[in-house]
């Protein structure tokens, strides 16, 4: 099993995943769960003991040190995300777990091109790429790189994943929707983006990055309205996305989307919530420099 993204465990109910611990049917998974439930409860003593438990049982460090890595890109610290993300690689290697490595990385690649570290990208993708051709492995190669605007790598990805899986869901209605609006989006066409991603809507509450990227695609179309409602819906999933890093960086999409709209009273209160989430964030971060530029500009 990969730590990529659609073959982690989802946010769960605390007392199913108790009951299951009771019936000795614990495992790696069902702690990762916990420690998603501790962390959209900003229950830190929880996410913590299911981190404890990972340092101290063998074999089981690498997936609560990757779900370690998602929080502390979730509040902008990417030095802290890529020293946790190594040591998870670390961990992975020595077991010889070569899907698992490779799935690290391409989660580690998404991080940073959310963050437009594009050179980044493309090493962490080259890697993970050369250890898995897995669909997994090529779906978030794909998009990370689309993210990271490097068109000729996504696309040749995406031409090879719907060559070798013609029929496949993932690929048809979630993948290549959001590969394809994102290369839309780095030739400034947001029409085409938005349109493109009308297949994926019927799964979008299953990878709310296509809600993200639709977000994205509405303000590049300054359509602050139709914006706000995308950013919106990832806030209003937080068991869905946990703790991927769009679900805070949905808080600047949105007072984007509400200045945009000259709404300045709730933009303001948007980029505060942002800037909260982010008050330990690493401070050479663009998107935090940028968000503080835009927040200053409302003052």
């Amino acid at each position: 099993m990969t730590p990529h993204r659609h073959h982690k465990p989802k946010h769960g109910n605390r007392a199913t995943v108790e009951e299951a611990q009771q019936k000795n049917l614990d495992g790696p998974g069902l702690h990762v769960l916990l420690y998603q439930i501790a962390f959209s409860q900003d229950d830190t003593p929880g996410m913590a003991q299911q981190a404890s438990w990972a340092a101290s049982t063998r074999g089981m460090e690498d997936l609560l040190l990757a779900s370690e890595a998602d929080t502390a890109a979730y509040f902008g610290q990417l030095g802290k995300a890529r020293e946790l993300a190594q040591r998870a690689v670390g961990f992975a290697e020595r077991a010889g777990a070569k899907e698992m490595v490779a799935g690290l990385d391409v989660d580690a690649a998404l991080h940073e091109s959310l963050f437009g570290n594009a050179a980044e990208v493309r090493r962490q993708t080259a890697t993970a790429l050369r250890l898995s051709m897995s669909r997994d492995v090529r779906e978030g190669a794909a998009l990370a790189l689309a993210l990271a605007g490097d068109p000729a790598r996504a696309q040749a990805l995406a031409d090879g994943l719907i060559k070798s899986f013609p029929e496949d869901t993932f690929v048809r209605f979630i993948y290549l929707p959001m590969i394809r609006a994102q290369l839309a989006l780095g030739h400034y066409d947001s029409s085409t983006a938005i349109e493109g991603l009308r297949a994926a809507a019927l799964y979008e509450l299953s990878d709310l990055y296509i809600v993200y990227i639709r977000g994205t695609a509405f303000l590049a179309a300054k359509q602050g309205s139709e914006a706000a409602v995308e950013f919106q819906k990832i806030l209003d999933h937080r068991g869905v996305v946990v703790n991927e890093p769009i679900g805070a960086l949905a808080h600047l999409g949105l007072a984007r989307a509400y200045a945009m709209q000259s709404d300045s009273a709730k933009a303001r209160a948007a980029y505060q919530d942002f800037l909260t989430l982010w008050k330990d964030a690493d401070p050479d971060v663009s998107i935090l420099k940028q968000a503080k530029a835009e927040y200053a500009k409302l003052q």
